[in-house]
This record gives structure tokens, sequence and C-alpha cells, in this order.
């Protein structure tokens, strides 16, 4: 069974994250960004993506790669699918189509 510290940091997490998430909504003054951070946040899920994504393409355990590899090529399509369509979705089936045959294929 759980103790009741672990109940009681629990309540306090999800206390904290209502209310930093319901600031905006709890507040009677409406809120606006200023424009530089509006369009600052439009880059968020690309940078966040790429956060994902890059060490995972050029890294294996920590350690830069030292030869091309299924990755490699599969992020080399991704990029070239996104800049012929821009689109995600395209992005990620691109990507996808040229590194499982390499991967699953190949045994890259």
């Amino acid at each position: 069974m759980t103790d009741l510290w672990t109940v009681g940091i629990i309540l306090a997490l999800a206390a904290v994250t209502v209310l930093a998430r319901g600031f905006f909504f709890i507040s009677e003054r409406d809120w606006s960004l200023p424009r530089w951070a509006e369009r600052g946040l439009q880059y968020a899920p690309i940078a966040a993506l790429a956060a994902v994504v890059m060490p995972e393409i050029f890294t294996v355990q920590g350690k830069l790669i030292q030869a091309w590899d299924a990755r490699v090529f599969g992020a080399i399509a991704g990029v070239a699918a996104f800049y012929w369509r821009r689109s995600v979705l395209a992005t990620i089936g691109a990507g996808m189509l040229v590194y499982l045959p390499l991967h699953l294929g190949l045994g890259w």
C-alpha cells in the first residue's frame, strides 16, 4: 500500500500542475502574448521534434555514428520530402519508406 508521504507528494504535484496550466483561465483579465512570443511559439513543435529525432539519427548509445546507416538515409529522404511537399506527414512517410527496407531488409 502507498504511504501517506507519497500520496501527499502526488497531490501536491497535481495541484501545482493544475494551477500552472489553469492560471490563464483563473484570471479575470484577458491575456495576450506579445507578437514575438506568438511567433516564437509557432516554431516550438518542430524544435521539439528536432530535439528528439536528431540525436536518434546521429548517435548510437551517446556516441556519434562512424558510418552512414539506414537512419541517415531515412532522414535525408524525409528532409527532401518536406522541401518538396511541405507536409509533416509526407516527411514521416518518406523517411519511413526509405528507413524500413534498409533496416529490416538489409539489417542496417
